[in-house]
């Protein structure tokens, strides 16, 4: 089943006797529990789109569906609710919250809304990602690759239709590295999520199932492994 599409998505910056074409015209489509890697030298628009498709940011032409839903003719606090309901964003920074526990960083988007928490999943997802000893822990007293497992479980509990990933590793070691692409894939597997993760290392992304290549805003490559480990162009 679909769960994303891009059609024709565009974005463009500066004057318009000047501009700077950050995306140009992508297509994408993402089906539901699959594990997409967003690979692209630095500049070539692979975070633009990504902010796009979390509602951070709107498209200058073109549309962004999500689970049917059209986010790209959103203003700004539809987007925002949007956003924190159905889109789990996880950040290179961390972006906890530093005066709040663990626990609070992780339910602040329940919290948000006023909805209380389902103590169940809640565990299931501390549990799985090795936090469960730290929820009373301020963010200051957790190491780097912790915190992003707090990121990570804050970006799951509200069980988002997506969870977009931008260089969630980039602030890490070569350990919590691979600590942390071992948890979102434990998350694509036991969770069923859908996962769009941003990064420039080809190593982190062949762990994913399929590998869309942007190159100057454009979709230059999309291969999808096949059962047999081996990966054709789809594009």
């Amino acid at each position: 089943m679909e769960i994303l599409r891009c059609e024709g998505v565009r974005k463009v910056y500066g004057p318009r006797e000047n501009p700077v074409v950050a995306l140009d015209r992508i297509d994408l489509s993402v089906e539901k529990g699959e594990f997409v890697a967003i690979t692209g030298a630095s500049g070539s628009g692979k975070s633009t789109l990504l902010h796009i498709l979390g509602g951070v940011d709107k498209p200058t032409g073109g549309r962004v569906v999500i689970e049917g839903i059209d986010i790209s003719a959103m203003n700004r606090t539809q987007a925002a609710i949007f956003r924190r309901r159905k889109v789990g964003l996880v950040y290179q920074f961390y972006n906890l919250i530093p005066t709040l526990t663990v626990r609070k960083n992780i339910l602040m988007p329940l919290l948000l809304d006023k909805r209380k928490p389902n103590p169940a999943y809640f565990d299931q997802i501390v549990e799985a990602l090795g936090i469960a000893d730290k929820l009373d822990f301020l963010p200051h007293q957790l190491s780097g690759g912790q915190q992003q497992r707090a990121a990570i479980a804050r970006s799951l509990i509200y069980r988002p239709a997506l969870l977009l990933a931008d260089e969630p590793t980039g602030n890490l070691d070569r350990k919590n590295s691979r600590e942390i692409v071992d948890l979102l894939k434990l998350s694509n597997r036991n969770f069923h999520q859908t996962i769009l993760l941003i990064t420039h290392d080809e190593t982190i992304a062949l762990e994913a199932d399929r590998i869309v290549t942007i190159e100057d805003g454009r979709i230059i490559s999309d291969l999808s492994r096949n059962p047999a480990g081996q990966r054709d162009n789809i594009l």
